[in-house]
């Protein structure tokens, strides 16, 4: 592969950017940022990744025409909330041999739509995957062994991703699943955000495995009403990503979630961590899917009332426990 361009900045498109500068030819970055293009073209440096080099090969830029020309894939790293506004900005820069690949996780709030969705709606007949799996920035931007899946009803879109992108640091799989893989990266971050409650509580070890079980029962329920196969859920983009998120000082929605458990707002977390955090921004959204698709979700239900109703975390947490006893 000659060369892939790279819509978003942050921390995980800079860490695509990074491995992907030591494997492809040219690596072009579109960054809404000038200081965060002037970092990377002047000191090689991401401020999101402060020990990390950027590779001399990799050039960022302000122009979405500049970063797409010449490109064979264009990999979409911006958080949901503005996947489909920044696809209105760059659509007609797009050129029909190139690929679309979806790296963001999360929903469309305001639709409740998946990612892919969105992409076919705003760029009807494009070639598109969806890259998802355990991948923390942070490792991958060193090198650390991570299994990733792609997921495109194209099969030579999953060959041209899982040929160019391989590596002895990056094994990918592929899924005809697309919904599967979607859904199961949007919804980890909520159980994430859930377990890292448990962690401000410091209620223990059984009451994080419960939680990520029966979290993933969750997500199972609303995944295969929504199209999903239960299968895919057991995954990379399903288990292994819910397991890397909630276990990981690194998510920032575990993150999130431990400073909720620990009494501080939601306000107090967003500026602590600084970054985006999907799982704050989709709660509501799977909150109103629960209830739209008729499915019992009752960990969402809890976190949703933290958040929206002001409810106690700790009595959210007796309200799942007492709850009416049932078959597993």
């Amino acid at each position: 592969m000659r060369k892939v361009a790279i819509v978003g900045s942050g921390s995980w498109g800079s860490a695509l950017a990074i491995y992907l500068g030591n494997h492809v030819e040219e690596v072009s970055v579109w960054s809404f940022s000038e200081e965060e293009k002037n970092m990377m073209n002047d000191e090689h440096l991401c401020k999101f990744l402060p020990n990390c080099k950027i590779p001399e090969n990799v050039v960022a830029t302000n122009s979405f025409e500049e970063a797409f020309e010449g490109a064979e894939v264009i990999l979409h790293v911006t958080p949901s909330k503005f996947v489909r506004e920044t696809i209105q900005k760059y659509k007609n820069f797009v050129k029909k041999n190139q690929i679309i690949l979806m790296c963001s996780k999360g929903f469309e709030s305001e639709t409740l739509k998946t990612l892919d969705e969105v992409i076919e709606e705003e760029l009807p007949g494009v070639r598109y995957g969806i890259l998802s799996g355990p991948s923390h920035a942070e490792e991958v931007s060193i090198g650390i062994p991570t299994a990733l899946v792609i997921a495109s009803h194209n099969e030579e879109v999953k060959n041209i991703v899982m040929d160019g992108f391989k590596s002895e640091t990056l094994r990918i799989y592929s899924s005809s699943d697309v919904k599967g893989v979607e859904l199961g990266g949007a919804l980890k971050n909520i159980i994430a955000f859930c377990a890292g409650i448990s962690v401000g509580l410091e209620l223990g070890d059984n009451t994080f495995a419960a939680l990520a079980t029966r979290g993933l029962v969750e997500i199972v329920r609303l995944g295969t009403i929504m199209g999903a196969q239960a299968d895919t859920f057991y995954g990379l983009s399903g288990l292994g990503d819910l397991i890397v998120t909630c276990s990981s000082e690194h998510s920032r929605n575990r993150r999130a979630g431990k400073m909720i458990g620990q009494g501080h707002t939601i306000a107090e977390a967003r500026k602590e961590i600084g970054m985006v955090i999907e799982s704050v921004d989709n709660i509501d959204v799977a909150y109103q899917l629960a209830r739209k698709y008729n499915v019992e979700m009752p960990i969402v239900d809890g976190v949703y009332n933290v958040l929206y109703n002001h409810l106690d975390p700790k009595e959210a947490v007796r309200i799942l426990m007492t709850r009416s006893q049932k078959e597993e």
